[in-house]
């Protein structure tokens, strides 16, 4: 069984709850991603389960790294800069499990990979109907078209009054705003800009623990206004 299909076996009654919210999906996403760890041994399902143990940002952080990686713009790595790329994320893969991962992505033997390709297929698999609402979220944020957004433009257009730690009186209304944002932050970097590959990268993580595709539409719709 595959790491998404792990995740949402052990999540099939959870993720259908309407009390749910991101920030519990992607607390119960961390823990079953650790647990999963343990029986997969496909090099680049450990590496996608690595990155969502730091929960739904992991994938997005990765996809930083790497496009960092790319300093020429020619969205290419050749294996040195892909190694050190995996060393720089501080995620726990083994040497040999890297080489494996270089290997297949260099698909014809060039001794170098697509970034873009990479990022791709390293974001955990989405129906379209999913990319479809993500990327009309987007969209409400990005009123210019230019394909980039502010975290303060999360701000003005991101709800969190359907968080069941808002509606209890738990947690204010800024403080789960404020922890929401941090998950774009970069290197500590508050304010930043946000590509729509990296918007769909955090909601890839979000959307692997629910099974259930009108749930997160549903949270989706309630987050954003759409």
């Amino acid at each position: 069984m595959t790491y998404e299909g792990k995740l949402k076996t052990d999540s099939n009654i959870a993720w259908h709850r309407p009390q749910s919210s991101p920030y519990r999906v992607e607390e119960e996403l961390m823990q079953k991603s650790a647990r999963a760890l343990s029986t997969i041994t496909d090099p680049l399902e450990r590496l996608r389960l690595l990155c969502l143990t730091r929960g739904a940002s992991g994938i997005m952080e990765l996809g930083r790294i790497f496009r960092k990686m790319d300093d020429d713009g020619r969205k290419q790595l050749n294996r040195e800069e892909f190694l050190t790329g995996i060393k720089n994320t501080g995620l726990d893969i083994s040497h040999e499990d890297a080489e494996k991962l270089f290997a297949h992505f260099d698909t014809d033997d060039s001794g170098s990979i697509s970034v873009d390709e990479f990022v791709k297929q390293i974001r955990p698999p989405m129906s379209e109907g999913r990319h479809a609402v993500i990327d009309r979220a987007f969209r409400k944020l990005d009123k210019h078209g230019a394909g980039v957004i502010a975290t303060e433009d999360l701000r003005g257009v991101y709800s969190v009054t359907a968080n069941p730690r808002y509606k209890s009186g738990e947690e204010t209304e800024e403080l789960l705003m404020t922890k929401f944002l941090a998950n774009f932050e970069h290197e500590g970097t508050v304010g930043g800009k946000v590509t729509l590959e990296e918007f769909m990268n955090y909601y890839s993580g979000i959307s692997v623990s629910i099974d259930n595709d009108c749930y997160f539409d549903l949270l989706m719709r309630q987050a954003y206004n759409l």
